[in-house]
């Protein structure tokens, strides 16, 4: 039965990945992800498919993890008999709320809640997602890895995420399905299904840019995202915001030009994204 979770899991991951294409136009891919998709779905089995394909039909997110005996995508407190018939794995069992099939999952990085004072006026827009402490003006990465290392453990040291380096293993892993970089310049590394907290984004740039496809383009503005189960959909919009802000060569402009403050580079970001990002 593991091996029909791993299946499901992977599915459903290539089907969010679509939606990523989708988001960013990359057109060029999706034919392949349809019938990969296609057949991955004809090798489960015919109850399963169908509990899929009608859960599929409510909602992106069809199996998710049990954090801490609560399901992931809607909050509920599962009985302790349910959660243990789920680290057993002999059959797949669903959240008596919303029905989604639920899995256990193994040790992952956990996204740590930041601390949040009364006196703090309320943030908006694209600083409800990071901070100035999560700007990196400079990477000091030739590589891929490297950048995606030096931006998950920046979120580490500012007490964002942790075991960082997992991370850094699940987000190469993703690059390896399809590279998340796009035109001019920018790439969106990501990490999905973090436990814990909000989604949050660190931003590293590199003057010279790094290559993160196999086509020898270079990307100079680096976002590297954790993401948990409850902020998938909303990942999306943010992903939508900024690529429609970045699609302006003066906002890229903008960006890059402050190659020497986070604190400024952070402003800049608040700035270009105004209008897309709400």
């Amino acid at each position: 039965m593991q091996a029909i979770v791993n299946h499901l899991i992977q599915l459903q991951e290539l089907l969010m990945i679509k939606d990523e294409q989708k988001v960013l136009g990359g057109t060029e891919h999706l034919q392949r992800m349809d019938a990969s998709i296609l057949t991955m779905k004809n090798e489960l089995r015919g109850d399963v498919r169908l509990t899929f394909d009608r859960l599929q039909k409510k909602d992106f997110l069809v199996i998710v993890p049990v954090s801490d005996g609560i399901c992931a995508a809607c909050g509920l407190r599962l009985p302790i008999s349910l959660v243990q018939q789920v680290r057993m794995c002999k059959e797949i069992q669903a959240c008596p709320s919303c029905a989604r099939m639920l899995f256990a999952p193994e040790v992952r990085p956990k996204r740590i809640p930041g601390r949040v004072r009364r006196t703090d006026p309320p943030k908006v827009g694209i600083s409800r997602f990071t901070s100035h402490s999560l700007m990196i003006p400079k990477l000091e990465a030739v590589d891929k890895e490297g950048a995606i290392k030096e931006l998950a453990f920046k979120m580490e040291t500012e007490g964002f995420v942790d075991k960082a380096g997992k991370l850094v293993e699940e987000a190469l892993r993703r690059e390896a399905i399809i590279s998340t970089a796009v035109s001019h310049g920018v790439a969106f590394p990501h990490v999905r299904g973090i436990e814990g907290g909000g989604l949050t984004l660190a931003l590293g740039m590199s003057q010279k840019g790094i290559q993160f496809d196999g086509d020898n383009n270079l990307s100079k503005l680096i976002f590297f995202m954790v993401i948990p189960i409850a902020a998938s959909a909303f990942y999306l919009k943010l992903l939508s915001g900024l690529t429609e802000a970045l699609m302006k060569p003066e906002a890229r402009k903008a960006l890059l030009a402050e190659k020497d403050d986070p604190e400024k580079l952070w402003k800049a970001l608040v700035k270009v994204t105004r209008s897309t990002i709400k």
